[in-house]
């Protein structure tokens, strides 16, 4: 590879490492290309971005972009976006259905290294609809509760 074009790849990560909120590091070894193919459709449809690199161009990248504290070893395939959770969701979704052949081994969350562990809680996390849905219903049970109450008075009331 040649020193431009490896320039060109330093530059192109440290600009998506700068604008993403998110950044997850997997192990994408035992990956088919379809199933590669899949992925990335699946995180650019959510506004993401990936790519496999060389750990050097993207320390290098990391390292001008201000997100430091990532370990990297062996192959690796870069994945960002500014949309957090919907990100992990979506590719521990992809994980959970490639065992042992793509795993998240660590990531970059709002300006810090995480560990998979960390990942794994954030994937079970209620999405911001359902987090919605619940506070609505917690919100809506004393009206309900009175409003059964009301109508079981009105029909006692009217036998």
């Amino acid at each position: 590879m040649t020193k431009a074009k490896k320039s060109e790849i330093i530059n192109l990560l440290t600009e998506g490492f700068k604008n993403a909120d998110t950044i997850l590091v997997s192990d994408y070894k035992g990956l088919t290309v379809a199933e590669f193919e899949d992925l990335r459709a699946k995180v650019r449809k959510i506004g993401g971005f990936t790519r496999a690199s060389k750990n050097t161009l993207a320390s290098i990248a990391l390292k001008n972009a201000g997100k430091e504290g990532l370990t990297l070893k062996d192959g690796n395939v870069f994945i960002w976006g500014s949309d957090g959770l919907n990100l992990i969701k979506t590719v521990s979704k992809f994980a959970e259905g490639s065992k042992e052949r793509f795993v998240v081994k660590q990531g970059h969350i709002d300006n810090k290294a995480v560990d998979a562990g960390y990942i794994d809680a954030l994937a079970k996390l209620p999405s911001k609809e359902q987090l919605i849905g619940m506070l609505l219903s917690v919100w809506i049970a004393p009206l309900r509760g009175f409003v059964t109450g009301l109508d079981n008075l009105s029909k006692k009331l009217a036998a």
